[in-house]
């Protein structure tokens, strides 16, 4: 079964949605199981900020295709959530300590070695994206939002599989790789 979108939560007072919404969602067909099959693969979206429109299902999208040419083995389930730059600089301030926004975070839960049950999803985490800190560092580089938002989703999910640019070598590898994914996932866009 394959979901679009979840009709779900509501926008609040303020027009911010306080609940997630499962935008993609695959249920894997086995042969002779009765009743509700398991989950696969879940891209769980939160968008909790009004600085601009966000595509949840492309986003997500994107995110599963990253999931998918990494190779991240079924079942799993992930996290993606846009958020205002309070918010954002809140969260840097808290699980990095610098007291400004950021563009994109990740929080790894499992790297894949964490035992489960038979059929239980790998929790790979959570990437948290700044849709007003894209739209400054697009204006900045001469690029579409589109493109940076592209961008932050997938350096974000490679920041979950173990991809870091700490040293030369490793920021070289995990650059091409992006510029890689993004131009893939643009192409559709043309």
């Amino acid at each position: 079964m394959t979901a679009e979108s979840d009709s779900g939560p509501k926008p609040t007072e303020r027009g911010v949605r306080t609940e997630a919404v499962v935008v993609f969602d695959r249920q894997q067909d086995l042969p002779g199981q009765p009743g509700p099959q398991p989950r696969t693969e879940a891209v769980v979206v939160f968008d909790r900020q009004q600085d601009m429109t966000v595509d949840e299902g492309r986003w997500a999208g994107l995110m599963r295709s990253v999931l998918t040419e990494e190779s991240v083995a079924t079942p799993w389930e992930v996290g993606l959530s846009f958020v205002a730059a309070e918010e954002m600089a809140a969260l840097n301030a808290q699980y990095r300590g610098i007291d400004r926004p950021t563009d994109v975070l990740a929080f790894g839960v499992d790297d894949g070695t964490v035992p489960r049950a038979d059929q239980e999803p790998r929790l790979v985490g959570d990437v948290v994206v700044c849709p007003s800190a894209a739209a400054s560092n697009a204006e900045a580089r001469g690029n579409s939002v589109e493109s940076e938002l592209a961008l932050l989703v997938v350096h974000g999910t490679l920041h979950l599989l173990g991809y870091d640019h700490i040293d030369d070598s490793d920021a070289v590898a995990m650059q091409g790789r992006e510029r890689e994914l993004v131009a893939r996932s643009m192409e559709g866009l043309r």
